[in-house]
């Protein structure tokens, strides 16, 4: 009954009956393009006809043309829409479909044992180069900035509070007793930004900052209604 309909209002579903574009990016026209250059027996004529396809290739991305090799991208591109068939005189080799569609080696995941997960391990590896420092306000400025990037690593596990003693705690645990910082009060007042979905923080020298520049175009907006 479906088919009565369609035949009746000659009705085809979009695309349905045409062949796949070889990269859809670019479109059907330049496909067709592609494939007209194909049927070209004189060389002379296909080259022309082939650097007259590359000129829209590259009006349709134009953004892409500060990528380093965008020429090249473009050549490799159009001998893969011609199914490598395309005798031409290019400035670039034609690929090697075999390369093309030739897997790449699985990449290795680094097998890291974190001694607490929610620190990271750079935070790790952060206190072994501070361990690996003379005692001097080298180290102590260190290891203050190490004890805050690890309480805003755990801000992102524990949306509401980390005590500052906990940190300290788990700083001397990690760095095994090598790193120890007595005074809570050494580390940033770090709070999540309220109503913020992300995992945004705010610290004490952040809002002087942001008060600064908000005060500073207040007072911009001020000098101008004067004047």
């Amino acid at each position: 009954m479906q088919e009565q309909i369609n035949a009746e209002l000659d009705f085809q579903p979009y695309n349905s009956k045409r062949p796949d574009l070889v990269i859809p990016e670019y479109g059907r026209n330049i496909q067709k393009m592609v494939e007209y250059a194909l049927t070209l027996e004189d060389r002379e004529e296909r080259n022309r006809c082939v650097r007259a396809i590359l000129s829209v290739m590259g009006q349709l991305f134009p953004h892409l043309r500060d990528i380093e090799d965008y020429n090249h991208k473009l050549w490799d591109h159009l001998h893969i829409m011609a199914k490598f068939k395309l005798d031409v005189d290019s400035p670039y080799p034609t690929p090697d479909p075999e390369k093309l569609e030739s897997r790449p080696d699985t990449l290795t995941y680094p097998q890291n044992e974190i001694k607490i997960g929610h620190y990271g391990h750079y935070v790790e590896s952060f206190i072994d180069k501070c361990c690996a420092l003379e005692e001097g306000p080298e180290r102590q400025s260190f290891s203050i900035s190490i004890a805050n990037l690890m309480k805003q690593n755990a801000l992102n596990w524990n949306r509401t509070t980390v005590p500052d003693d906990i940190i300290l705690k788990d700083l001397a645990k990690l760095s095994g007793g090598r790193i120890k910082l007595e005074d809570p009060s050494v580390l940033s007042n770090i709070k999540v930004v309220p109503g913020n979905k992300f995992n945004e923080f705010e610290s004490d020298t952040f809002s002087s900052g942001k008060k600064f520049k908000n005060n500073h175009l207040k007072k911009k907006k001020k000098f101008k209604h004067n004047k």
